[in-house]
């Protein structure tokens, strides 16, 4: 059972940087409406902003020139890599 636990929070470690690397994709807003990578990214949304969301009412995103930085995914990935090394090895 821990096992599994383990291999689940890995596989939300790979949906986590496919969000982030996606939301990178879509930050220039040059895809049409209906485009399959807007669907995606609305899926992976779903798994990942309730993870996310209360971790940015602690951290904020960070102002960087014209753009926001989001430290929450960074935050979540260290948690879950911490956790995985420390618990489940």
């Amino acid at each position: 059972m821990l096992a599994l636990i383990g291999y689940v929070l890995w596989l939300f470690i790979i949906v986590l940087f496919a969000y982030s690397i996606l939301s990178w994709l879509t930050f220039s807003g040059n895809l049409a409406y209906d485009s399959p990578i807007l669907k995606i990214q609305a899926v992976l949304a779903r798994i990942c902003e309730p993870v996310l969301r209360p971790v940015r009412r602690i951290i904020p995103p960070v102002r960087v020139g014209g753009a926001n930085l989001d430290l929450s995914v960074l935050v979540v990935f260290l948690v879950i890599t911490v956790l995985i090394n420390t618990v489940f090895h």
